[in-house]
This record gives structure tokens, sequence and C-alpha cells, in this order.
């Protein structure tokens, strides 16, 4: 699948932007830039500017980084030419350099290159694509960490104790017909018992990248003429709902992206829920609500703080259950202060919560509901009650000297191989307890070599599929 000893080329920088980044690596790189970049000089590495061939009439200005083996990303020579031009130029530039013999790069070869060199391991290659593609602030935390190499430093230190004790047992049946014991079936249950828990500790700490990769659903949930309508709008910028004063306007889900200041989230409207449907779109209308309602990862609750019978509300706070939700009282500009006060305390005894009185129409209460709805997304995402997680982003470094649960980021691959490595150990125990030393043998080498698939022993299908995954460029 991938070949070290030819030289490819593709863009780096993202279509969109008018510097565009042609990147190079492999042993005809310096080479190549000599004969497209004017002026270049010997061989040292850095920064130059001239001008690069388009072809054989056309030079365009442009900036040449040259970064020599291996002492670079991916391990060997790489150039990057940055170039402020079209994208029909640089199609030309890219076809001129192809036809020198260079080749296109495949979809994340040249971070493969970097993990083939060993420049970095496959979890912090893995990082990579995760830090290119996240979509808020959390996301870039959990590729940071995956990147910092902890995973691969954990996991190394938890091999070398699975092949001390597996060494021991099987000095043991080596020498069974001697009166020699390396150690007791009591000391390896214990041993292994202790590496099992630091495993389960591993998952039970870890941020899960998948886990951030697709944005949170936040749904708003309400009685009809609630507001809900309003605040969506209001909440996304846009007149994304339709508003009007008559109730059961809403039959469909609508949806709209929301930016926090730490993340981002899908926010939906639906219909609004009824107890008794009068007809076959209000019952349609009410299954979508509850169908969405109960895959949200966080609810806001509206309640119409300025009507006098909140019976409705009761029984359709009922209909939805959610571990997250954000109760939020509508209309507060209808109401005075003192009134409104009396009104929330009210809500607060009758739902057993605390509810945040908002207004669409002055803006009352709407930035407190982002913020809101920043630290319920953080909490879900994190796992932690507090806002660590935003100190973390700010200052990595001292996140990680603190003891903290949430330290090492794992893909599903890498937890998919930490259970099969826990599965195997607990065989492994099992089968001591039994007096089979043997099989116990047998299945600690398979929990090590399950871990050892987190870095090493990669099969190419599976380098594959994970590059697959990159972008072209990078």
């Amino acid at each position: 699948m991938y070949h070290l000893n030819d030289t490819i080329v593709a863009v780096s920088s993202p279509t969109s932007h008018k510097r565009v980044i042609v990147r190079i690596s492999g042993p005809d790189t310096v080479d190549t830039v000599k004969q497209v970049f004017v002026p270049i000089s010997a061989a040292g590495a850095g920064l130059i500017s001239g001008a690069v061939a388009i072809d054989a009439e056309l030079r365009i200005d442009a900036k040449l980084y040259l970064f020599l083996a291996p002492y670079s990303y991916t391990g060997d020579d790489v150039a990057e030419i940055h170039i402020h031009t079209n994208p029909s130029l640089t199609k030309a530039l890219i076809g001129n350099l192809l036809k020198m013999g260079l080749r296109m790069a495949g979809p994340g070869e040249f971070t493969a290159r970097s993990f083939l060199n060993g420049k970095i391991d496959l979890a912090q290659a893995e990082a990579v694509n995760e830090i290119i593609t996240c979509s808020n602030k959390f996301q870039l935390a959990a590729a940071e960490r995956l990147f910092s190499g902890r995973l691969a430093e954990t996991a190394e230190k938890i091999r070398s104790q699975i092949i001390d004790c597996l060494s021991l047992i099987e000095a043991g049946l080596d020498f069974s017909g001697e009166d020699i014991e390396f150690v007791t079936n009591s000391q390896a249950v214990e041993r292994l018992t202790d590496i099992k828990h630091k495993l389960e500790q591993l998952l039970d700490g870890s941020i899960s990248c998948e886990s951030v990769l697709d944005l949170p659903a936040v749904g708003i949930a309400a009685a009809p003429n609630a507001g809900k309508s309003s605040l969506l709008n209001r909440l996304i910028g846009k007149q994304r709902s339709i508003v009007s004063p008559q109730r059961k306007t809403t039959r469909d889900v609508l949806t709209g992206l929301l930016s926090l200041r730490h993340s981002n989230c899908v926010l939906f409207d639906c219909a609004g829920l009824i107890q008794q449907p009068n007809n076959i779109l209000d019952e349609l209308a009410h299954q979508a609500a509850i169908a969405s309602l109960q895959k949200a990862s966080v609810v806001v609750f509206c309640v119409d703080v300025s009507k006098e019978d909140w019976s409705e509300d009761i029984a359709i706070r009922k209909l939805f259950r959610t571990e997250v939700l954000v109760p939020v009282a509508t209309k507060s500009d209808l109401l005075q202060k003192n009134i409104l006060a009396k009104r929330i305390t009210e809500l607060d005894d009758l739902f057993d919560t605390v509810f945040l009185a908002v207004s669409v129409k002055t803006s009352a209460g709407i930035e407190q509901l982002k913020t809101r709805l920043d630290e319920r997304i953080i909490e879900l995402a994190t796992g932690t009650s507090k806002l660590d997680m935003i100190h973390e982003i700010r200052d990595l470094s001292r996140a990680r000297s603190r003891d903290t649960r949430y330290e090492i980021a794992l893909t599903a691959r890498h937890k998919q191989a930490v259970n099969e490595a826990i599965e195997d150990i607990s065989e492994s125990i099992s089968e001591l307890k039994a007096g089979s030393d043997e099989v116990a043998a047998m299945m600690l080498r398979a929990a090590y070599q399950a871990l050892s698939g987190l870095q090493q022993h990669i099969d190419e299908k599976i380098l594959e599929r994970i590059f697959s995954r990159f972008c072209i460029g990078k």
C-alpha cells in the first residue's frame, strides 16, 4: 500500500484559502524544487523567497519552506511551496510536478509516512486527523491529548507488566520438574488483577474521541404556544421556525446549528407536546417530537411563566426522560419583576428544579441560557460536573500534571484492543486459579498481542482504513 521510495505531492491547504500550500515529500524533494523554484540554495533547510514555475513560460512569486530528513514531519525531505493564486494555476503546478515523476499523495499519506518512519506512533497519527476535523474546543482538547502520546506511554507500561508476569509463569513451566518456584499462582493472580484494574481505569477514565465527533443534539420541549419556536429563532439568529400566536403551528422537527462559546450543537424545535391529539397530523407530530427528545443529549424544557395553569406542563414533563435538562421560563417580559420572581419560585418548587427566566422580546436571560447549554454539553462530553475541561484547554500541560480521571483520549479501535486485553487477562486469572498454567500463559500472550495492536504489528488493511479518513495533503 505505502511506498517510501517515491516522492509524493499534494495540496495541503483548504481549498477555500487564497494562500495555497503545495507539499512535497520523498527522496527526490530537493532535486524537484531545484527545478521549479528560483532561486534556491544548495541543500539548506529553512525559508526561501523566490518564484515557482507553473509551467515553462509562467512563474509566480512564492515562498519555499524546506525541511531536510530526518528532521521533518514525515522523516523524509519535505518541501512546502506557499503561493497566492487561483485553483487553475494550482492545478497546473501540480500537473507540472506529476510530469516530473512525482506521485499524487493518497489520503493521509504524509502522516502515514511519519508513522512508518517512526516519527510518531499510531495513536498520534490518528490524533492528527481528529485535530484537523474537530469542530469545537473540547474536541480539540481530546485530540491534543491523544497526540500527546500518553496512550502509547501508558500501554507500554502495562505491556511491560504483562510480559514480566508471563515470563515468570513460563519460567515455572520450563522448570516444572524441579523444585523451583518463580511465582506462586496467588502472586500471579494478584499481579494480573492489578493489571486488569489499570486497563479498566484506562477505559473508565478516557475521553472518547468518537463521542465528541458528532455534534450533540439539543431539543426544545414545551406545550404548544410556549414560545419555543421564537426561542430557537433567537438562539440561532435567524427565522428558522414559524412563529404564530396560534397553537400547534409547528408540525415537523426543525433544526439549526447553534455556536456556543466552547462548543457547537444541533438545536431542534419540534411540535408542541399535547396529551390528546385531535387528528392524525397531531398524532404524527406528537410521536416525532417524543422520538426526537428521547434521543437528544440535552433538553431545554420551556414553560410559559405568564400563564396561570401549569397542569399541562406537568403532564408534558412526564412524557420524556433525559439526564440533562435545562428548565426555562419563557415570556418573562409579560410580568412585572415582583410577580415574575414569585412565579419563578413557584415553578422551581413545582418541578423541583431551577428555572431560568428568559424573554425573546427583550433578550433577557438569552446569554445565560447559552452559557448553561455550553456547560451542560461540556459536562456531557467530558463526564465531569465542572468546567475543568475549559481550564484544561487553556493550559493542557497543567491539566496533564493533575491527577484527573479524564487524561487519555481513546478511539473506538483503541477501546476494542483494551477490552480484548481485559477479557484475555480475566481468562488467564481463571485458568491460574484452576491450576492450568499453560492456558493462562497462552491467554497472557493474547492480551500482550492485543495491546501491541495499539501501536505496532498493525495489519496493512487496518492502516489503510485508518489513514483513508484523512484529507489529501495531510
